[in-house]
């Protein structure tokens, strides 16, 4: 039995801007624990769709912050966004867990930074989460420096690393 996962090519995927209709799916993306544990800096409570959809209708409303639905073959597949932190442009994105594993996020990501001018980006990412760190740095992003935060998915202080993409 081959457990290994296999990148597939055949998906076709779009980014579009994201709408009120797609916050339903990436509110159950956000219930999916092992999702939740490797993105560590959450919600206090995931299951609050009350506070979910509040906090999706002000970044929605919040026109400095670019917001992009990840299609996989027209279904809504996550979410990537880049917002400002102390003035510098910042990448975060989740992908539902059934997409993992497949080189989606990494070309979402790719096909995102080819429309993105501004340089240079950064991004955070749970020393932890190898997958993610994965898809930064296929994507040209470097390790800059270390950073410690609570993480509300863990109820503690974990460490992160700190990537910049500068072309």
């Amino acid at each position: 039995m081959n457990t290994h996962k296999t990148h597939q090519t055949n998906f076709q995927i779009q980014l579009r801007d994201v709408t009120s209709d797609d916050l339903p799916i990436f509110f159950q993306h956000q219930q999916e624990p092992e999702a939740v544990w490797m993105a560590a800096f959450t919600a206090k409570d995931p299951s609050d769709k009350e506070a979910f959809m509040a906090h999706w209708h002000r970044l929605l409303q919040n026109e400095t912050i670019i917001k992009k639905t990840i299609l996989v073959n027209g279904r809504v597949a996550g979410h990537l966004a880049r917002f400002e932190r102390d003035g510098d442009p910042e990448i975060t994105y989740w992908l539902g867990q059934a997409w993992w594993g497949k080189g989606i996020m990494t070309k979402a990501l790719t096909q995102y930074l080819n429309m993105e001018e501004k340089r240079p980006l950064y991004a955070r990412v749970a020393k932890d989460n190898i997958p993610s760190l994965r898809v930064l740095q296929k994507c040209g992003f470097q390790i800059i420096g270390e950073d410690k935060g609570f993480a509300n998915a863990r109820n503690a202080e974990i460490e992160e690393y700190i990537l910049r993409l500068d072309t």
